[in-house]
């Protein structure tokens, strides 16, 4: 019977086949231990000298890391694994010997793990935290879907910004000017007022020349957009879609959790309602905290919202953030026209802001007024004025980054290792 690494318990006390690469090996005289991988999992086969021919045993002790292989035997329980079982191996064939695999058990620098980045991924932790990323993606999907929401797909080639404040790639569309996109969600508002709730999932571009440890150059965005919405309760979409994802990533990759050695109870607490303070509440916390040169209409950098987060066990929502260092589109406080109703979404444990929200301008006459203020092309925006134009409605949205909520949520330090192939400022290779 053939099958995979993640179906083995399926087969527990019968012979399979299974296609697979050696990750590594030892042996004790007459018995030798391979690390064996598949795409699915990791699981130990181990081949007993006594019971198999001479050929087979010499073969197990020979073969290189990363060769490929077909291995039959069975599968039995072993408590000591995490994965809680292995494989007792009677017959190897190999596919293909690898020679020379240049990623071996020893310590490598980051700079030589990047280059090799397209062999780092085969690792064991590695393959954890694209595990834990597909099922963030996956617990997405299900989410919007539950809540009604409808995927769109805006476009990656645009002919203007989404926030003028970002340096953006710059293209040419045969004879007009393009731009990579750096978020779909002016394009995700003329759908919401299509579709009603929807939501996107793609790459952004930011051609920010940061090299932080929350920074890429490409990174994914989950976008959605909702008509007939408010600004509270749009917080609210935003803690129960975290609280959702968290939920969906403990329950399916507690193995992964395992390997990467994360502290499952810090993760366990995440329960919305989350705390809400405003910006003017975080000035106060960060000058009580030593920041005694933060002044108010500054934006916070990553210092400053670790030092917020440090108070809570939970993400924190930070609102009201000052009109002028937001962007164009966010709807003033109708209460108090210097700020904005927005939040920042601040995850634990220093990984800083994984969603942006506001409700968004739906008055033709204040959005008009910002394109004045903001100088920005009648020509390239006019069919996002059209929204307010015929039929506004009052509409909010918020975009998540993934990069970060999987580093926040596989307890790695930088957001390099959650992307399987990182756009960095220096780095297009692999």
């Amino acid at each position: 019977m053939k099958t995979t690494i993640n179906q083995v318990a399926k087969y527990l006390n019968q012979e399979v086949t299974i296609g697979v690469w050696l990750a590594n090996k030892r042996s004790s005289g007459k018995i030798a231990f391979l690390q064996l991988r598949d795409g699915t999992g990791f699981i130990q086969g181990v081949v007993v000298k006594a019971e198999v021919s001479e050929e087979t045993f010499q073969m197990a002790k020979s073969l290189t890391q990363e060769s490929s292989l077909y291995v039959t035997g069975t599968i039995v329980e072993d408590t000591r694994s995490p994965f809680g079982y292995e494989m007792q191996l009677k017959e190897i064939e190999v596919i293909h010997e690898a020679t020379d695999y240049p990623i071996t058990p020893k310590e490598h620098g980051t700079e030589f793990l990047m280059d090799h980045r397209h062999l780092w991924l085969r690792s064991k932790k590695q393959h954890a935290i694209m595990q834990i990323r597909n099922q963030i993606i996956q617990a997405t999907y299900q989410f919007f879907q539950k809540e009604g929401f409808v995927k769109v797909d805006p476009p990656i080639l645009t002919g203007s910004a989404a926030e003028g404040t970002t340096e953006l790639f710059h293209t040419k569309y045969f004879d007009e000017e393009a731009y990579l996109s750096q978020s779909g969600q002016l394009h995700m508002e003329a759908a919401a007022m299509a579709l009603g709730r929807v939501f996107s999932f793609g790459p952004t571009f930011r051609a920010e020349k940061s090299k932080t440890r929350r920074h890429l150059i490409e990174f994914w965005m989950i976008e959605p957009e909702m008509a007939f919405v408010t600004h509270e309760e749009s917080l609210e979409i935003q803690e129960n879609y975290v609280q959702f994802i968290m939920e969906s990533v403990l329950e399916h990759c507690t193995l992964e959790l395992k390997i990467l050695e994360r502290n499952v109870e810090t993760l366990e607490k995440i329960k919305a309602p989350f705390p809400r303070i405003t910006y003017d509440k975080a000035i106060d916390m960060l000058k009580e905290k030593g920041f005694s040169d933060v002044e108010w209409g500054e934006d916070f950098g990553a210092p400053h919202e670790t030092a917020i987060a440090e108070s809570f066990d939970q993400p924190v929502f930070i609102t009201h953030y000052p009109k002028d260092i937001k962007a164009f589109y966010m709807k003033p406080d109708p209460d108090r026209d210097d700020v904005v109703l927005c939040a920042d979404l601040i995850a634990p444990e220093g990984y800083g802001e994984i969603i942006g929200g506001s409700a968004r301008i739906d008055d033709l006459s204040l959005m008009e007024q910002r394109y004045e203020e903001h100088n920005l092309s009648g020509d390239a925006y006019q069919w996002y004025l059209d929204l307010r134009k015929y039929g506004s409605v009052p509409h909010a949205g918020f975009g998540l980054g993934l990069e970060r909520t999987v580093a926040w949520i596989s307890g790695v330090e930088h957001v390099r290792e959650t992307i399987p192939f990182p756009r960095l400022l220096n780095r297009l290779y692999p």
